[in-house]
């Protein structure tokens, strides 16, 4: 028996829509207000989801049951599976000591907090993103701050703001790719689109984050390098981007990004070294900071020693990546397991879809081409070259995922809640109510991509869940599919600072446990207040001239 979704279940689209709202609402003010634990406020998030789907929206309850199911498996794998293998391989370097002397070679090329943040957070977390993507970025910038002597909201909050301009180009244009073939936009211009979008928030986001952290003053004493940061990512972007293609964007630009700070420290060093490892202002964790230390010189030997396990993960994560080894690796081994009771049995409507059509509902069990089996071959090489025993490779991974196990859960029910709202339609409710803004569309069209990502953690999935949406909307009010298309992936990539599973991340990887309400309460101000710009970028673009020029028809 199929069902049908309802996106306006009371014939109220306010009412519909404040409905629809409960579980992230719930969920958000418990982890941001009430100071619950992840994955308790997770779980009271997806309970009130449950409520709302069978109640107000009158999914069956056994197809609701089975949807959160289906997002909770997916939360272990590919998201969950990436978590508990970086931080194994962290705890690997941590305790025979090569992560002291990355930090030590990193220290060695500034002293200066803020470059540091400029190297790693951006630079060095966009070449993650663009190879790997799905929380892999935020999980290595933030164990390497906290290991600089960053204080965890410092470390886990500035790698959440760092991790935005990168996102839409993530996991080798993944988002761009999902979004063309699964509604029909054309890949070249939707992916020159974007690059005529982001390159301006690229330049943005590095001036932004160092403001985050040491105030406008801290900002305009290094905005020559800050310049070079921003600019060196944002002209590869965009040339890339538009004569290229999606695949290669992040991975070329943090690559050319990073050579070119690093130049330009040779010529140029702030005239007053920023020692500060917390941030400016209030800073609940300022406590949990380290002094910087003396400046440590290693071999040539003891560095290379240090980076071969990043570098080895580099390697392992940008294949990976590539879409021909994930082919051939789900060749080998990805069965498909369609969910009973659920797959091909509820059906999405117009005006989300131009003619009804069945969802479906099926789990790939990728594990083999799956990214965090990449980190973790990477881990057990990267052991092996550190030269240690296989017994305490094994009891390291296990002490791992019991170090973990709270934030794997927090995951898995946090994939379970969107999961459930994408088919239950509650969400779909929260993007029509975008929709209805007339000619404030294109700001609120954009705030639609934000939304989606802060739902799904997932820009990928985002541009899934709304890309048919804004294609449709787009051309009722003659404005260009492409354009539109675009903004949710350029709008949702600032929701990436606020989604549950990437904070849970954060707060994993710098140790700060069950402080994951205080992360999202700092960047939320940032997340929503960037998102608005890129919101009033693309009405710019939408209506008024030059701007329109930038458009691809």
């Amino acid at each position: 028996m199929t069902w049908q979704q309802i996106y306006d279940p009371f014939g109220n689209m306010i009412i519909s829509t404040a409905l629809a709202a409960i579980p992230v609402i719930v969920m958000l003010g418990a982890l941001g207000f009430f100071h619950i634990k992840a994955h308790i406020a997770a779980g009271m998030g997806l309970v009130a989801a449950l409520l709302v789907a069978v109640f107000a929206y009158g999914m069956p309850i056994d197809m609701a049951g089975r949807a959160a199911m289906l997002g909770g498996f997916t939360g272990l794998l590919p998201i969950g599976w990436i978590v508990l293998n970086i931080i194994f391989l962290h705890q690997l370097t941590e305790q025979n000591g090569s992560f002291k002397v990355l930090q030590d070679s990193l220290s060695g090329i500034t002293e200066d907090r803020r470059i540091q943040l400029l190297l790693i957070a951006f630079c060095f977390g966009a070449f993650f993103e663009g190879a790997a993507g799905f929380g892999t970025p935020v999980a290595v910038t933030a164990a390497i701050l906290i290991g600089l002597g960053f204080s965890p909201l410092a470390a886990s909050g500035l790698s959440l703001i760092a991790n935005t301009a990168p996102v839409a180009f993530g996991a080798l244009g993944t988002p761009v790719i999902t979004l063309a073939q699964v509604h029909g936009y054309d890949l070249h211009e939707v992916t020159a689109m974007i690059g005529r979008q982001l390159p301006f928030f690229s330049l943005l986001v590095p001036f932004w984050l160092i403001w985050a952290f040491a105030g406008r003053k801290g900002m305009m004493e290094i905005w020559p390098a800050i310049l070079v940061t921003g600019l060196s990512f944002a002209i590869p972007q965009y040339l890339v981007s538009n004569f290229m293609g999606p695949e290669l964007v992040d991975i070329i630009a943090a690559v050319v990004s990073m050579l070119s700070l690093v130049a330009f420290l040779r010529v140029w060093q702030p005239k007053k070294v920023w020692t500060s490892p917390a941030m400016r202002g209030k800073d609940s964790s300022a406590a949990e900071a380290k002094p910087p230390q003396p400046v440590v010189r290693h071999s040539r030997e003891a560095l290379i020693a240090a980076w071969t396990p990043w570098a080895i993960l580099s390697v392992f994560v940008f294949i990976w990546g590539l879409p021909p080894v994930k082919a051939w690796l789900n060749s080998v081994f990805a069965p498909k397991f369609p969910i009973a009771g659920l797959h091909n049995l509820i059906m999405k409507v117009p005006p989300v879809v131009t003619t009804p059509h069945p969802e479906a509902a099926v789990y790939t069990l990728n594990l083999l081409s799956a990214t965090g089996t990449g980190i973790l071959l990477a881990a057990v090489i990267s052991a092996i070259v550190m030269k240690y025993k296989p017994v305490a490779i094994v009891r390291t991974f296990f002490s791992t995922a019991w170090l973990v196990r709270y934030s794997l859960l927090t995951i898995v029910l946090m994939l379970a809640l969107g999961t459930l709202t994408r088919f239950s339609g509650t969400d779909t409710t929260l993007g029509l109510a975008f929709a209805n803004t007339g000619v404030l569309y294109p700001f609120f069209g954009t705030l639609m991509g934000w939304i989606g990502v802060a739902l799904t953690g997932s820009d990928t999935a985002s541009n899934v869940l709304f890309g048919g949406m804004q294609k449709v909307a787009a051309e009722q009010l003659g404005l260009s599919p492409n354009l539109m298309g675009a903004a949710n992936s350029s709008g949702g990539v600032m929701g990436k600072m606020i989604d549950a599973q990437s904070i849970v991340v954060a707060s994993t990887a710098t140790r700060w446990f069950n402080k994951e309400g205080e992360i999202l309460r700092y960047v939320f101000f940032h997340s929503i207040a960037l998102a608005c710009l890129v919101g009033v970028f693309v009405t710019m673009q939408a209506y008024v001239w030059p701007f329109t020029l930038m458009v691809v028809k």
